[in-house]
């Protein structure tokens, strides 16, 4: 992987809320609470603040489990890792489906055969905020007397019509993580649309889930730190520094955060960064909307190039644009454009590294399968950054050189 000389600035991998100082007051905002202002959000009556996305799958599977006693988890081939490792954290079993060719979505005729009456919950997968196929989730899995659980991680503001990921399965979780866009450095909102499953999900959080100060103000300097380098101008530092040292090594799965530890830290998420979240999201909805904006221009700008397919949305969904999701015609052009662009400063990276049975780490925690439209997904995306902070001309120096490398390709016009 070719590194060049970094750039002055740097462009992140996707499209985090810019913060603010002001955003650390350390008292509540008359605004309303962050649940409060999160469920009015979505239109949910309620939300759960957890201390992560992963915790609050964990809460979500934990009380699944304990209101039906089945085991299997049935999760998209190519996710996080943290949600392989969140099941193995539960004590349950992990069961693999396959991908649709080219899509987000499970494959039908896979997801058929996967649900069976062992079934706990299906995990349909909002990734890097497109709206994935809830519906034919639920009807299997209702069907086989299961739940669904909807990983809409990266995508909150999200929605398919009126109604928001997350509340058209039994229970759905967003993330709060750095670069998930709104952010409490770590943080979780779980959701239901089951008044009676709520009160459950609570009862759940309240036994497992314990407050842990040493956790918390850890959290709290991390959540300080990333006010304070979480700009064009200090990233290149904090962000693509590490990035490029993974690089030349040889390492994609560090370059991109893939290592993740196997213990889950479940620990009560503090007032403050409750509070400082609360702030944060008197700009949010207008972020989402320029997001879109945004992406809509540039989305155009990458499917006129051709050769090439950016994900969307179909029907009456509107996800949302952290990045752009590109799959390119072969591994070997989708190797030949990271060579040029990744580590450059411009926003182009990659999502997960591998399908989940592909993690060298991950090998006590998923048994071997045969998923090659995931591994295939795998192996020939990138993502290109949607920040505010990727100038037009950076994007369009991406664009530029996708195009001469599709070019290059024997046959390419």
């Amino acid at each position: 992987m070719a590194i060049r000389r970094p750039r002055r600035t740097e462009a992140p991998p996707t499209a985090g809320l810019p913060p603010r100082w002001g955003d650390l007051w350390p008292f509540a905002p008359r605004q309303g609470s962050l649940e409060r202002r999160a469920a009015a959000f979505i239109g949910a009556d309620e939300v759960q603040a957890e201390c992560s996305g992963t915790a609050a799958l964990v809460v979500a599977l934990t009380t699944l489990h304990r209101l039906s006693g089945r085991r299997v988890v049935v999760v998209p081939a190519y996710t996080c890792p943290l949600v392989a490792i969140a099941v193995a954290h539960c004590g349950l079993e992990l069961r693999l489906c396959d991908l649709a060719p080219g899509s987000i979505d499970f494959d039908a005729q896979a997801l058929a055969r996967a649900c069976d009456r062992d079934v706990l919950a299906l995990v349909p997968t909002h990734l890097g905020g497109r709206v994935a196929d809830v519906a034919a989730a639920v009807a299997l899995a209702h069907a086989a007397g299961a739940f669904v659980i909807e990983d809409a991680a990266q995508a909150f503001g999200a929605r398919r019509g009126r109604v928001s990921v997350g509340l058209d399965g039994d229970a759905g979780f967003f993330s709060l993580a750095v670069g998930k866009g709104l952010t409490t450095y770590e943080g979780g909102l779980l959701v239901s649309a089951d008044a009676s499953l709520r009160r459950e999900l609570r009862r759940t959080s309240r036994e497992i889930v314990p407050w842990r100060p040493a956790w918390e103000l850890r959290r709290s300097f991390e959540l300080l730190a990333y006010h304070a380098c979480y700009r064009p101008s200090l990233l290149r530092f904090a962000y693509g520094a590490p990035l490029r040292r993974a690089l030349r090594r040889g390492d994609p799965v560090a370059a991109v955060g893939d290592d993740f530890p196997l213990r889950i830290p479940l620990h009560t998420l503090g007032r403050w960064r409750r509070n400082v979240g609360a702030r944060a999201f008197a700009r949010w909805p207008a972020f989402v909307a320029e997001g879109a904006l945004r992406a809509r221009r540039r989305h155009a700008r990458l499917a006129a190039i051709g050769d090439i397919d950016v994900l969307g949305d179909a029907g009456d969904a509107n996800g949302t644009w952290p990045f752009f999701i590109v799959r390119m015609p072969d591994e070997a052009t989708r190797d030949r454009v990271l060579a040029r662009l990744w580590g450059e400063g411009r926003g182009v990276s990659r999502l997960f590294i591998h399908a989940l049975p592909d993690y060298a780490y991950l090998r006590d925690v998923v048994a071997p399968a045969d998923v090659p439209n995931a591994r295939r997904f795998a192996a020939t995306t990138l993502t290109i950054s949607n920040s505010p902070w990727l100038a037009d001309a950076d994007f369009e120096a991406v664009c530029s050189v996708i195009e001469l490398v599709l070019q290059e390709r024997p046959g390419g016009t």
